[in-house]
């Protein structure tokens, strides 16, 4: 399922963009993310380091995935943020992200893409479990998944 008027980039979103995105899906979150990071650091951190997959709907930034394809090495990539703003959320949004990052992911030859989400977070799970993640481990209140080998 897609959602009209949605656009789809990478790598064009501002920090501002990101900031603002990152706030409104604050209780989105489980838990929320500003229980866990400074939301405005955190955006930049993402804007500077990571390679966003966006989602928008004209000049807002409906959806945004964040990973870091850092880690040449050992060709392991770190999925830090899925989000999708309320009001565009169930719409295949979320997915369409992931497929981008994973098809990314395949092209610069990365063997296995990494996520942490809290066990709460049932619609994430099933989310990432529907685009071929597993469950590898378990660190307090988060699964760790991973996607490719394994």
């Amino acid at each position: 399922m897609s959602i009209a008027g949605i656009t789809y980039k990478s790598k064009t979103a501002s920090a501002e963009a990101i900031l603002s995105h990152l706030c409104e899906c604050d209780n989105t979150f489980v838990p929320p993310l500003s229980n866990r990071v400074d939301i405005r650091s955190y955006a930049k951190k993402i804007r500077d380091n990571a390679i966003t997959f966006e989602a928008w709907n004209k000049q807002k930034l409906a959806g945004l995935l964040a990973v870091y394809f850092n880690d040449s090495e050992k060709r392991t990539g770190y999925i830090t943020n899925v989000s999708v703003l309320p009001e565009f959320a169930r719409n295949g949004i979320g997915s369409e992200l992931l497929i981008r990052c994973l098809d990314h992911a395949s092209k610069e030859n990365y063997h296995e893409i990494c996520l942490e989400v809290n066990k709460a977070n049932i619609r994430a799970i099933g989310l990432y479990q529907k685009h071929n993640f597993i469950q590898t481990d378990e660190e307090g209140d988060y699964f760790i998944m991973k996607w490719g080998k394994q």
